[in-house]
Order: structure tokens, then C-alpha cells, then sequence
């Protein structure tokens, strides 16, 4: 009894606090994800009812990936200019629109052409949303917000793809309508419960820049911050092989998609069941051991599939991996939004989710040849490569961003202290000795 007792207040606290607006957006979220069945069975669609080869469906699959690619700068241009709000229900319509449309068209130049829309409209939404979190969240509650918005994420996506396979046998263009559907009904609520978070310009950088304070140029001046963004490649390129790397393994050594399939669920079952523990005890750890341990156990977790024989050993391998998802997903996000500046929180955003979009290109191009060429143990040891060399990155970053944190807050405190002394020696000589002397307060 008292462990129920113990799990009721950890789910408590884990959820106070939070603004209302968080909610929605979470609630958002949670639907979008429900819904999200195109890219569930897109391949099965492409070769299985459709009747295209396997390669079409690669291409359909690196269009839609291209879009996305794209639409990760434009999103977070649009968020920083237009407001998150108008961004999300842009996007969000354009995804309902463009997702219903792939299910009656036939020709191919057509359905590549619709994925690759798909692709940009729904990738745009992820900065708003990134950079809305940001504005409403107390920056002490961040790293928890975004541990729960990951969590809907998982949970949303965990009972798309159960679903998903009961709607293809009734109708592939059924699941297209429900997702459609059901992307048009976050962009409503959005608009019904949602303000707009965007933070207002001070007049001196509206005067000096109304429409464009931090541009695509400034993100990418920004050397510590695009350290981050290539760190977080690195990272993207190791998860990837969880859909990309593990199931062409596995095949080849003989498993079953089933087996595949049970695998990969311990997964998404473990981000469901233990991302708000993780998170209660991560809340207020030093991000960069995080980092950097997070790193370490991605490339190594993945690396010990080389050694695995057995379904259930590889299940062990993907709970390896999938605590530092856990870890590393919220700590990385709070990261990018302690380096970017309230006023281009959009665009930021929009460069750090590029990055994992440029990896979901990357990887199965570079999985497949590492695989055809070397064998899938090269391609497990390179992921122990990228883990250390991104936790040797972390680990070096997090320490230039502590030192100029210490350094900033001795020049604040210098600053104060000099105002100080500035302020007694200005004060009037004569009065002050007159107060003195009447006795006067």
C-alpha cells in the first residue's frame, strides 16, 4: 500500500505546477500522435496495395524525409515571425489537407509529390511547439515538460502503430481519413485554447529590426549552439538505427519481422513506464553527466547487438538504449532552450530539429552501406564510435557553457556592485552632512 501511496505522489508532483496552456498543448500533442498512422504503414501502402517496388518506396520515403528536412528552418522562421500559434495551425491544417490527399491519389509523380508535402507540412509544427513549451514553462520546470511531452509522443505513437495494423487490413485509405481527421482536430483545438506565447520585442530591437531580431545567420554564427546541433546529429544517427539499422540486422541473421516486432516494443513500452520516474530523478541532475552518460549508453547499447543471439538478448540491448532516450531527450531539448535567445526561440528550435531530420535522411543510406559493404558489426561498433565522440563533445560544451555561466554572473555582480558605489559617491555632499547634523532620517 505504501508503494501505491509513494507512485500517487510521484505522479502528482511530476504533474503540478504546470501551466494550463502546457496541458493543451500537451493534449495536442497526444492526439497528433494518436493519429499518426501515415508513416506507420507508408511502405506496406507503397508496395502491398499500390503494387511499386521496393525502391519507390525508399524514394516516397527520403521525399517525405526532404520535406521535412525543409520545412525544420521554414517552421522555425514562421514561428519566430507569425506568432507559434498561426505556425502550429498552418502546419497542422496543411498536414489534415495534404495527408487526406495521399489517399486518392494514384500516379506515382503524384503520391512522391503529396508525401514530400506531407513531410514539410508536418515536420513545421515540432519548432512551434518546442518554442511554445519554452515561453510557458518556468525555466525550473522545462526539463519536466518536455520529459512529458515525450512521453505523449511515445504513448501516442505506441497505440497509432497497434492500430494502424488493424485499420490497413480494413482500408488503407481509412487510416489516411482517421489521421487526417484527427491532425484538423489539434489545429482546432489549438485554436480554441492556445494564446499566443510568442514574447514581445523590446521597442529598441523592434526599431532596429522589426521582423527578422535574430536571423538564420545568427543561429549559424553561433558556434556553441551549433555544437549542440551537430552533437545532436550524432545522437540522431544511433537512434535511427533502432528503425533503420536493427530490423536489416536482424533479417539477416535470420529473425522474423515478429521477432523484430517484439524487440523494438520493449521500446516504446519502457519510455511509457519509466519516463516519469526518470524524470524525477534526472530533474535536477548536472545536464552534463547526463549528456554524457546518455551518450555513452546509446553507443554502447546499440553496440552490444554485435553480441546478441537471441531475441531476448536484444530486447536487453534495446533497454539499454532506450534509458538514454530517456535521459538524453528532455536534457538535450532544455539545453537548446538555455542557449537560445527568447526572440529567436523559433528559428533555434527549427535548426536543432533539422538536425535529427537530416539524420532520419542519413541513416539508412549509411546503415545499408556499412551493412552490404562491412557487415552489421562494423555498423554496431561505429555506433560505440559516434556515442564516445558525442560524449566527449557534451562533455567539453557543457563545460565552456558552465564556465561562461560562472562568468557571466561575476560580471552581473561586479555591475551591481559598481552601481552601488557609484550611486553613494554621487550623492550631494552638503545635504548629507546636513542630515547628519539635524538628525533628520
Amino acid at each position: 500500500m505504501s508503494y501505491v501511496l509513494r507512485a500517487r505522489r510521484a505522479v502528482r508532483e511530476t504533474v503540478s505546477g504546470l501551466p494550463r496552456e502546457f496541458w493543451w498543448l500537451w493534449t495536442s500533442t497526444l492526439v497528433n500522435r494518436l493519429g499518426a498512422f501515415v508513416a506507420t504503414f507508408m511502405a506496406l501502402y507503397l508496395t502491398l496495395d499500390r503494387g511499386y517496388s521496393a525502391t519507390y518506396a525508399g524514394l516516397v520515403a527520403a521525399l517525405h524525409g526532404l520535406g521535412g528536412v525543409l520545412s525544420s528552418l521554414g517552421g522555425g522562421v514562421m514561428a519566430d515571425r507569425l506568432g507559434r500559434r498561426p505556425t502550429l495551425l498552418i502546419a497542422q491544417a496543411s498536414t489534415a489537407v495534404s495527408v487526406a490527399l495521399l489517399g486518392f491519389v494514384h500516379d506515382p509523380a503524384a503520391i512522391a509529390g503529396v508525401a514530400f508535402l506531407v513531410g514539410m507540412a508536418s515536420n513545421a509544427s515540432r519548432p512551434a511547439v518546442q518554442a511554445m513549451m519554452a515561453d510557458i514553462v518556468r525555466p525550473e520546470d522545462r526539463i519536466r515538460a518536455f520529459s512529458l511531452n515525450y512521453w505523449a509522443i511515445n504513448l501516442g505513437f505506441a497505440v497509432s502503430s497497434m492500430a494502424a495494423g488493424f485499420i490497413a487490413e480494413v482500408s488503407y485509405r481509412a487510416g489516411f481519413l482517421i489521421e487526417a481527421g484527427m491532425t484538423m482536430a489539434c489545429a482546432i483545438l489549438v485554436f480554441l485554447r492556445l494564446p499566443e506565447s510568442k514574447p514581445a520585442a523590446e521597442p529598441a530591437v523592434r526599431a532596429a529590426a522589426p521582423d527578422d531580431s535574430v536571423s538564420l545567420g545568427t543561429v549559424l554564427r553561433d558556434r556553441r549552439f551549433m555544437s549542440v546541433v551537430g552533437l545532436s546529429f550524432l545522437i540522431a544517427l544511433i537512434f535511427q538505427q533502432g528503425s533503420v539499422g536493427l530490423p536489416v540486422a536482424m533479417g539477416e541473421a535470420g529473425f522474423t519481422p515478429a521477432e523484430y516486432g517484439m524487440a523494438i516494443a520493449v521500446n516504446g513500452v519502457l519510455i511509457v513506464v519509466l519516463q516519469i520516474p526518470v524524470t524525477r530523478f534526472i530533474e535536477h541532475r548536472d545536464p552534463r553527466r547526463l549528456l554524457v552518460v546518455s551518450s555513452l549508453l546509446a553507443g554502447y547499447g546499440f553496440a552490444l547487438t554485435a553480441f546478441a543471439g537471441s531475441v531476448g538478448v536484444i530486447a536487453l540491448t534495446v533497454c539499454v538504449w532506450t534509458l538514454a532516450e530517456i535521459v538524453n531527450a528532455p536534457t538535450q531539448t532544455g539545453l537548446v532552450v538555455r542557449l537560445s535567445p527568447v526572440h529567436g526561440r523559433g528559428r533555434y528550435q527549427g535548426m536543432y530539429t533539422m538536425s535529427w531530420s537530416v539524420a532520419a535522411l542519413v541513416a539508412p543510406l549509411l546503415s545499408g552501406f556499412v551493412i552490404d559493404r562491412f557487415g552489421a558489426e562494423w555498423l554496431w561498433g561505429s555506433c560505440a564510435v559516434l556515442g564516445t565522440a558525442a560524449g566527449a563533445g557534451y562533455a567539453a560544451l557543457m563545460r565552456r557553457v558552465a564556465e561562461d555561466g560562472e562568468k557571466a554572473e561575476a560580471e552581473a555582480v561586479a555591475e551591481t556592485e559598481t552601481g552601488a558605489a557609484d550611486g553613494l559617491r554621487a550623492l550631494p555632499a552638503g545635504p548629507s552632512r546636513d542630515t547628519r547634523r539635524s538628525g533628520t532620517p
